[in-house]
């Protein structure tokens, strides 16, 4: 295996993982902001491990492979947390919704490569648009320095939410052909 600044980058997201969880939990005033900042770094690295993959031709099998594994467990659990800080069904619901669409569209696509059709299930614009969205919703939700920044994240965590039913919805029609085939 060839270790490479991105399989590194994401190797260190995976690592900061526990360290936004143990952050979430500290019983300080700041433990808010070093959650959130956190969550932002390595939200960070999970765009500049991409950028940099692509622009120094520097793509692996692992790269492939843990890049959206570090992703969704990040992102996962992240909500999880902010659910649990909620605890109301406005923000359950929508979390729900957007964990369920990661595992669908995951095993979805894992069939479609099976099948050898993966490229028709390939992320698309939208997906990029609800990750980011996702990811900046989930700073503002994690942080909450003050009501309008909750406000906006909650905004965004909806938009995010309706943005993961429009790309599932566009996944599973390019794939309709090949689910509904006998």
């Amino acid at each position: 295996m060839r270790m490479n600044i991105p399989t590194l980058l994401t190797l260190f997201r995976v690592v900061l993982i526990p360290f936004f969880v143990l952050a979430f939990y500290l019983p300080f005033s700041w433990a808010p902001f070093a959650c959130a900042f956190i969550f932002w770094v390595a939200a960070v690295t999970d765009w500049f491990d991409g950028y940099l993959a692509r622009r120094w031709n520097q793509s692996t099998r692992f790269g492939a492979f843990l890049d959206p594994v570090a992703d969704k467990v990040l992102v996962g659990i992240a909500m999880v947390l902010v659910v649990e800080h909620y605890h109301s069904w406005w923000i359950t619901l929508p979390a729900a919704t957007m964990i369920a669409r990661e595992i669908i569209i995951s095993a979805l696509r894992e069939w479609m490569a099976e099948i050898g059709k993966r490229a028709r299930v390939a992320v698309s614009w939208i997906g990029k648009v609800k990750t980011t969205a996702q990811m900046v919703a989930l700073i503002g939700l994690l942080w909450r320095p003050n009501i309008w920044v909750e406000y906006a994240g909650i905004g965004l965590f909806f938009v995010a939410a309706v943005l993961t039913f429009w790309s599932m919805f566009q996944y599973l029609h390019a794939a309709r052909g090949d689910l509904l085939e006998p």
